[in-house]
């Protein structure tokens, strides 16, 4: 008998496995409103009290953000005291890009082709980003039987009716757009044998409009958009993060320091229009969670756009995926991608009941999950951890055999090297900290509100997606709006008259913070998990 797991594992396995039947002829019904809140409140991390602290400085003080974020904003420059000569420019551009992932990628192939001077410069490598990490696929609404009202009905409703409408309404009225403008780039996405797109259901979508290229989506978006920087010439500064904005005495964006990551020389890039596309915040870990999210992620693009004087938007929002990895310890908190879910895997708790619906929003599944292991329904993993299984072999009972290796092979294949066959057994899953709902908040041009030459694209930003977001558009939101902040950097930068670049802004901040009487002892941006042991 095939045996994966320790045997009080594969007790519960068994109660999976005799309940099948039934789950296949009784789906789950879905929750209603009331339901939805109830559980969510009662067991959603954003709903913790104790994981939020007030703000005490800044354009959001007397909100609220978690502890971990609000320490970053509480806490000094890391070059308050260092002596940057702003004189010396080391870079001067029209465009300059903060973030080598999708959003940057795409916002500086855009601003290039609008024939304006970019330079990216990215804390690792261009491509090492949480678009890489993506999986499940990008909505659009291009089929016949679907429209971009019915995709902004379902992306509004999905986010609990707090996504700024005119944000939704460039997601959604572009998206179309983005994928033919992938698929022209080069993305292999999923298609029938007349070219067809291929497209499926997402939690929270009333229609199939999930295209995808199998469950390594974002990788192939990414691994597209990068070789058309590199084919484009745009100038790419790795392993250099950008520790502060700078700023000329009118109030505008004027570039950026510099810190190379690994000899720890700055440098002062001068711009006359800056974009944020810094990413999420999953290495924060925030409440103690794993996270899905690539290493550098860690709020940096908040910190700067923040102390520059840019708002925050949705800052206590976070995304939980319902399904990360639990077991083996090995790939804890990496995704499970909702594509398995899509294609017939079910939530079943330790007693082989399938408690919920496996296609409710995420804030709702990871909800779910955090209750049935709260409540005693969890399966006991060893090390003392719980969680609830993922029914994969319902994929392959449902769809035949061999879907499981067609349509999600990522997913077969980090299983297998594991000793874990997820055709002929259920995974064991618990919420992993996935998505920065918040962040810098903008207008529908991409601009920050009251600085009028800095812009965010991508996960930095706050509003798309309301307080949650559904699957597959954020790799959307990332084409769009980056392809848009390119665009309207470009053409505001033949506007900008620069005057004379300084760090006043962050001397005042400093200020700030000590009539608040904070002193943190550390300094923001945090750059890399404390983990990384890195000395800058």
């Amino acid at each position: 008998m095939y045996r994966p797991y320790p045997d009080s594992m594969m007790e519960s396995v068994a109660k999976v496995e005799a309940s099948r039947k039934h789950r296949m002829e009784t789906e789950p019904r879905r929750l209603t409103a009331e339901e939805k809140d109830s559980l969510l409140k009662a067991f959603h991390p954003d709903y913790n009290p104790d994981a939020f602290a007030e703000i005490k400085v800044g354009p959001n003080k007397g909100q609220k953000a978690p502890l971990e974020l609000t320490e970053m904003l509480h806490s000094t420059s890391r070059i308050l005291h260092e002596n940057i000569d702003l004189s010396k420019i080391d870079y001067d551009v029209d465009v300059l890009v903060i973030g080598g992932g999708g959003a940057g990628s795409s916002c500086a192939i855009e601003a290039h082709n609008a024939g304006a001077n970019v330079m990216i410069v990215t804390k690792l490598r261009i491509g090492d980003a949480n678009t890489m990490m993506a999986e499940g696929g990008i909505q659009a609404a291009d089929k016949p039987n679907d429209s971009p009202l019915q995709h902004y009905i379902d992306c509004f409703g999905g986010g609990h009716f707090a996504g700024r409408p005119e944000l939704v309404r460039r997601l959604v009225m572009e998206a179309p757009d983005a994928i033919k403008w992938l698929n022209d780039l080069g993305v292999e996405f999923d298609k029938e044998a007349d070219g067809t797109m291929v497209t499926t259901h997402g939690g929270g979508t009333s229609r199939k409009r999930m295209h995808a290229a199998k469950d390594y989506s974002g990788a192939e978006i990414m691994r597209t958009v990068r070789d058309e920087v590199i084919n484009l010439g745009i100038p790419v500064v790795e392993f250099t993060s950008a520790v502060e904005l700078l700023k000329d005495e009118k109030g505008q964006v004027a570039g950026a320091v510099l810190l190379n990551m690994e000899t720890g020389d700055y440098s002062v890039a001068k711009a006359k229009t800056v974009v944020i596309a810094t990413g999420g915040a999953g290495r924060m870990h925030y409440q103690g969670f794993p996270t899905s999210n690539h290493y550098g992620a860690t709020a940096d693009g908040l910190v700067l756009g923040y102390r520059a004087g840019a708002p925050l938007l949705y800052q206590d929002s976070i995304q939980y995926h319902p399904t990360g990895a639990i077991y083996p310890s090995q790939i804890l908190g990496a995704l499970v991608t909702e594509k398995v879910r899509s294609v017939g895997a079910q939530l079943v708790n330790a007693e082989g009941e399938a408690y919920i619906h496996p296609l409710e929003t995420r804030d709702v599944n990871a909800a779910g999950v955090i209750r049935e292991c709260a409540e005693g329904r969890g399966i006991d993993l060893p090390g003392g951890s719980k969680g609830v299984w993922l029914d994969t072999p319902m994929i392959e009972i449902l769809g035949g055999e061999g879907t499981i290796e067609k349509r999600i092979p990522a997913m077969f294949r980090m299983y297998i090297n594991y000793g874990i066959d997820m055709r002929k057994v259920p995974i064991p899953i618990y919420p992993t900290l996935h998505y920065q709902n918040g962040g810098l908040e903008i207008n529908g041009d991409g601009f920050t509100k009251v600085i009028p030459n800095l812009l965010v694209a991508g996960e930095a930003v706050g509003g798309i997606h309301g307080r949650n977001r559904l699957m597959g558009n954020s790799l959307l939101d990332i084409i769009v709006f980056g392809r848009n902040a390119g665009k309207k950097a470009a053409a505001k930068s033949k506007e900008i008259v620069l005057g004379t670049p300084s760090l006043d802004h962050i001397k005042n901040y400093d200020v700030e913070l000590k009539k608040a009487g904070l002193d943190t002892g550390v300094v923001s941006p945090k750059l890399l998990p404390s983990y990384a042991n890195h000395k800058r």
